[in-house]
């Protein structure tokens, strides 16, 4: 099937147009990215304004169509490669502008007496360059790394940058050796790798944005509010990948911690300084133990430890580390007020025969019951 140019400047001009109105939609959906996906609505917008601009060119003066329509797709990449960039909160202002005005002065002192060359090879090179960039931009944003979108983003930039290099460096040699027909035949294969860009480079944005807001509200789902820890919930999932990992099979180790006469600090100083006394304890028990550590907020004052291998085997001593340091910091920490906050913990450790996690807590538990029944502020070993 054929198809000339004015039906895919249709094609590319009706699909960025829908993209914008979902990316502006979708504002309100993730407030976290309304910035972002403000600045790439617009460059969708402007890239299908110079593609109509350009699509009726050859009615109108120069100056308003080839170079108008070439200066408004330049600004819509440029605005593309801001909205990418934006997702690591960077800027390009300096290198758009003198692209832009590159571009412009180009026009303004070739155009007239070379307009098919700076239309049809000239042109290219910037917006090679911004679709390298966007790509090199979404290539450095490591917050997204985990998605699969972001390979989609590279690669679609990638390959654009790749379109408009060959056609700005080597086409018009090509050109030049086997004739004119080479140049139309270019401009139908650029057209349908344009509209297959305009295709998945908006709905892969889309997705990457729908995909990190998801991950967040999962992450918030599993995450404690006061103490920013995983909650009882994270710690079964990750405690259950643990298990089922090499050193998992070897030596673990649960702490089991539940801070002494908690209801009475409550009681006697409101919960908004048994919030701190909590923050406290969470602050202390991540720089004690290890990065590796799977810890978590159980409920109320109650909190969890599973430790892996050489870590688990040095339980015992990390755990008594977080008791005396956090009896020692409790007094500094709440605003001199003179709380006398401890901590008891139980610890169950397993050389062989690991068991699941929920029977290695239960058994953590006893050792925690024991603790406090000898008067808290220790460590006992189940």
């Amino acid at each position: 099937m054929h198809f000339d140019l004015s039906t895919f400047y249709l094609l590319i001009i009706g699909t960025l147009l829908a993209s914008a109105a979902m990316m502006f939609w979708e504002r309100g959906l993730a407030a976290r990215r309304s910035k972002t996906l403000r600045i790439l609505g617009a460059g969708l917008v402007v890239l299908a304004a110079g593609c109509a601009v350009a699509l009726f060119r050859r009615f109108l003066p120069q100056a308003i169509g080839s170079a108008g329509g070439n200066l408004l797709i330049l600004a819509g990449y440029l605005l593309v490669l801001h909205g990418v960039a934006s997702f690591n909160g960077r800027r390009h202002l300096a290198a758009s502008f003198c692209m832009f005005v590159g571009m412009a002065l180009v026009w303004a002192i070739w155009g007239s007496q070379w307009q098919l060359v700076v239309w049809s090879y000239v042109s290219a090179f910037p917006i090679a360059l911004a679709s390298g960039m966007t790509a090199w931009e979404m290539w450095r944003c490591t917050a997204m790394s985990p998605l699969s979108a972001r390979r989609v983003v590279i690669a679609a930039q990638s390959i654009h940058a790749l379109f408009y290099a060959v056609r700005a460096f080597f086409l018009p040699s090509l050109v030049a050796a086997f004739g004119q027909g080479l140049l139309l035949t270019a401009s139908e294969i650029t057209m349908y790798e344009g509209v297959l860009f305009s295709v998945i480079l908006p709905m892969a944005l889309l997705k990457l944005v729908r995909d990190e807001a998801h991950g967040r509200l999962l992450q918030e789902a599993r995450t404690d509010y006061l103490t920013r820890m995983g909650n009882r919930r994270w710690f079964f999932e990750e405690g259950a990948r643990v298990i089922g990992s090499e050193a998992g099979q070897k030596t673990l180790s649960v702490l089991a911690f539940d801070l002494d006469r908690f209801k009475a600090i409550n009681d006697n100083h409101g919960h908004e300084t048994g919030d701190r006394v909590l923050a406290l304890f969470a602050e202390i028990v991540r720089g004690v133990l290890p990065s590796g550590t799977i810890l978590a907020r159980m409920g109320g004052e109650e909190f969890a430890a599973l430790l892996a291998g050489d870590d688990a085997r040095r339980a015992r001593l990390l755990g008594e580390a977080v008791a005396r340091q956090f009896a020692q910091t409790v007094l500094d920490r709440t605003d001199g007020i003179g709380i006398e906050a401890t901590v008891s913990i139980g610890l169950a450790q397993f050389e062989s025969g690991i068991p699941s996690l929920a029977k290695g807590l239960a058994a953590a538990d006893r050792a925690l019951y024991q603790a406090k029944s000898l008067g808290g502020n220790r460590l006992e070993l189940a």
